[in-house]
């Protein structure tokens, strides 16, 4: 039988002269941090301070492990950042240049050698093969595009540039004797039936002594099993699985895991390797039909069409190697927390961990897989063209396996890039990437896995018969609204599927005293702008608050902090509202972000350190099953009832007009029937409609219950914030055990509580919420050791209190 083991220990990393131990995984950054020999880049100002780690060359030591007992010793790399020669007994072995892949060795006969893995410097390798190729175009002033390595290492507009070097996934040794397992390819799909089929393509490697053997491979999958003998060093297997549950996103079923085992087997049966993984039964399809609107971009699971509650998802470190399973676990079950059921892995990034995959299998989160190109021309030349084909090759077969994983797609904004940003003049001609996205990566999917859908990028409509950005075919990416206009021009469009969409917020309080040190939180100290890497970003933020808030006075960062968080809040919902109200001609929005690598302002859901910013609530509201929302339909205002639940929703809706004292100036019912997974809506009788411009007036809509009783609101308020009458914010604080317990007096908008004001691993349980006079709300707080009601009144916020202390 195959023996593995993990090859992690004794390894030293050469640094000017000296030997500082290595971790493995991990990047000469990591060991480096651990030594004390450079300061947290994460901190400060400190990103400049470490840039020089980048620029140099760095060599990792070792000896492989003594032993023997079998015919064949493998040394494997999961993962090699980036460019680097290995060496045994001080001869070359082998030379790397991609990121994205692993490699193995034939090291027999050298165990307790010494090993040398000799990294240069990423920069050296792709600046050479600019000055060979030719410059391109790109969105950063970095060569990214020209090595496969992750494309944010070199910095993005919400990350630092921190290019790393390293063995970023696990080493190990392998030895074995006969034949092992080299590759499995599992096609697993569902008969119109209901019928399971496993369709096992395996490939194996041969010693010497095994060439001539006649070997064999037992599958076994839910109770069914099969054999195959192998002719040569290829066979097919089939299995049948009769009724198999099936596998569904989280909302829509349950998550159904079979346990796939694969044994090579000599032919008296002794086991020489096995392979195992799960899967699970589900279909997918991707709709594209043309219809009255455009070219539709439909995911259905088991024939069911849905709406996606997506989110965009970057590396969740800048240095990929301290992302660990737990981490991984965590940061996935806040997106489901969230009611999150898609995750797209964007393609400035990486293939993610197994980890990551097996986590989302469970949680019943889907996964739409980017291949790592984003933002860029890149060359379709040698040596690149064979790096991009062989890492995808064994990217679709790692991957495939997850039932989770249900699309894979060519590119972020390259070919929306080409047409728009004034890439065509400058390349001339040259190659820019459009024959991997419309050629060879299709190819590579069709061929290796043809149970998913292939989209050639994001934005995409389809073809080059309709602009690669356009709102009625396929795949948008909204970006004029934050770039240039106001989140309220969300309205003006519906995208067939928007992929990418936000609003900048900075991070969480605690998460920026870290980081900065409390002496720096203003807006415009030079920590907080090192934080800002969005060009043009603070000034944006600034715009967009001016045109909905009274900006806060200067120094005041505590409030500017609350307002710019709300603004986020509001944009978001004010987009996702819109869009859901119109399924199925729209069928998805994908939330540009929900993690961030590194403490920063972003437009992400969970900050750098972890902690859930105000838009992580309101993203929980605005992708939970039931959605009340009022939004203009067929030119008059309407309650809208958005059910992407299993069973009916029939909502009894309170409308009420009121006055900022709280004044019932009119009130009515209404009936709101919406199906399973569609959207109803009614009229708003004109009685109950504030003014147009009106200052002192607004409606409130609540469905089954008030909101303090638990039910779902929905409020319009004819004019922006800025422009509104609204009363001085008047509410009574009490503390019960851990829990915040406001109550109002009068109208008080958008209150929240900041808990990490409270202590730094402090968690509240509800985001913003609107109390009309005599309502009340309880906010549970956890990791909050000593409760205190001052403490509570100082971390409160509210738009009409103008400061904490205004309101005791």
């Amino acid at each position: 039988m195959k023996d593995v083991t993990q090859f992690t220990e004794g390894w030293t990393l050469r640094h000017e002269g000296a030997a500082l131990p290595a971790s493995v995984p991990g990047c000469v950054h990591t060991d480096l941090l651990a030594a004390g020999a450079i300061p947290d880049p994460y901190l400060g100002e400190n990103e400049h301070a470490v840039a020089w780690v980048a620029r140099r060359d760095w060599t990792y030591t070792n000896a492989l492990p003594a032993g023997g007992g079998h015919e064949r010793t493998d040394l494997v790399f999961d993962g090699l950042d980036t460019v680097a020669g290995i060496a045994v007994a001080g001869e070359a072995i082998g030379r790397t240049r991609n990121m994205h892949r692993g490699y193995r060795f034939d090291v027999t006969g050298l165990e307790g050698s010494d090993l040398e893995v000799r990294f240069t410097s990423a920069y050296t390798e792709a600046e050479a093969q600019r000055d060979r190729l030719g410059l391109r175009p790109n969105s950063y002033p970095e060569p990214f595009q020209y090595l496969r390595k992750m494309a944010c290492s070199f910095g993005w507009d919400w990350g630092p540039t921190l290019v790393t070097a390293g063995m970023w996934r696990p080493v190990r040794i392998e030895r074995w004797s006969t034949a092992r397992i080299e590759g499995v390819r599992p096609l697993v799909t569902v008969s119109d039936a209901g019928t399971g089929r496993v369709d096992l393509r395996i490939g194996i490697e041969r010693t010497a002594s095994g060439a001539g053997q006649r070997l064999r491979a037992r599958a076994r999958a839910a109770g069914a099993e099969a054999e195959v003998r192998f002719d040569g060093d290829e066979a097919a297997v089939v299995l049948q699985v009769e009724d198999p549950e099936l596998w569904w996103p989280r909302g829509y079923g349950q998550q159904p895991l079979y346990d796939l085992e694969l044994t090579l087997l000599t032919a008296d049966g002794a086991a020489l390797d096995t392979w195992t993984r799960r899967i699970g039964f589900r279909t997918v399809e991707l709709r594209q039909q043309p219809d009255a609107y455009g070219t539709g971009f439909t995911l259905a699971v088991n024939g069911t069409p849905l709406f996606a509650r997506g989110v965009n998802w970057i590396p969740d470190d800048a240095l990929p190697s301290r992302i660990t399973p737990a981490r991984y676990r965590a940061r996935l079950e806040q997106a489901a927390a969230a009611n999150v059921d898609l995750v797209r892995i964007w393609g400035g990034g990486i293939y993610e961990d197994e980890a990551f995959y097996d986590a989302c299998d469970e949680l019943g989160l889907l996964v739409w897989q980017d291949f790592p190109f984003a933002c860029a021309a890149y060359p379709e030349e040698q040596p690149l063209r064979g790096e991009v084909e062989a890492e995808a090759r064994e990217n679709v077969v790692r991957l495939m396996p997850h039932p989770s994983l249900i699309l894979w797609n060519g590119n972020n904004e390259n070919l929306w890039g080409f047409r728009d940003w004034e890439w065509e003049p400058q390349l001339a001609g040259d190659s820019w990437g459009e024959g991997y996205y419309l050629g060879l990566l299709p190819r590579v999917v069709a061929e290796l896995d043809p149970t998913r859908p292939y989209t050639a990028g994001s934005p995409w409509s389809g073809s080059w018969d309709h602009h690669p950005n356009d709102p009625a075919h396929g795949t948008h990416h909204s970006w004029e609204v934050w770039n240039r206009d106001d989140y309220t021009d969300y309205l003006a469009e519906v995208p067939r599927f928007v992929a990418e969409f936000g609003w900048q917020a900075p991070a969480a309080w605690e998460t920026l005293r870290r980081a900065v040190g409390t002496e720096a939180l203003d807006p415009e100290s030079d920590a907080m702008r090192h934080r800002q890497k969005a060009i043009d970003g603070q000034e944006k933020l600034s715009r967009g608050l001016a045109r909905h808030f009274t900006p806060p006075a200067a120094g005041d960062f505590d409030r500017w902090h609350y307002l710019t968080q709300l603004n986020q809040c509001r944009a978001f919902a004010t987009g996702i509202e819109h869009w859901r109200a119109h399924w199925p001609r729209c069928a998805g929005t994908v939330a540009w972000q929900i993690n961030d690598c590194w403490p920063v302002t972003s437009w992400s859901a969970i900050d750098g350190d972890g902690r859930q910013k105000p838009f992580y609530y309101e993203l929980r509201r605005l992708y939970a099953d039931r959605l009340l929302t009022l939004q203009p339909r067929d030119g008059q205002l309407a309650v809208i009832a958005d059910n992407q639940g299993a069973g009916e929703w029939a909502a009894t809706v309170r409308l009420r007009r009121l006055a900022v004292d709280g004044a019932v100036l009119g009130e009515a019912e209404v009936r709101v029937v919406a199906g399973p997974r569609s959207v109803a809506y009614a009229t708003v009788p004109g009685e109950l409609l504030p003014p147009v411009g009106g200052a002192k007036e607004f409606l409130v809509a609540d469905a089954d219950g008030d909101a303090e009783a638990g039910g779902l609101r929905a409020l319009h308020f004819p004019v922006r914030d800025k422009d509104f009458g609204y009363p001085q914010a008047e509410y009574e604080v009490a503390v019960e055990r851990s829990d915040v317990v406001i109550t109002a007096r009068t109208l008080v908008r958008d209150l929240l509580l900041q808990a990490d004001r409270l202590a730094p691993g402090a968690v509240a349980d509800t985001g913003r919420v609107t109390l009309l006079p005599g309502e009340r709300v309880r906010i549970g707080v956890r990791g909050w050791d000593r409760p205190d009601a001052a403490a509570a009144q100082a971390a409160l916020f509210a738009v009409n209190a103008a400061a904490p202390e205004a309101t005791a």
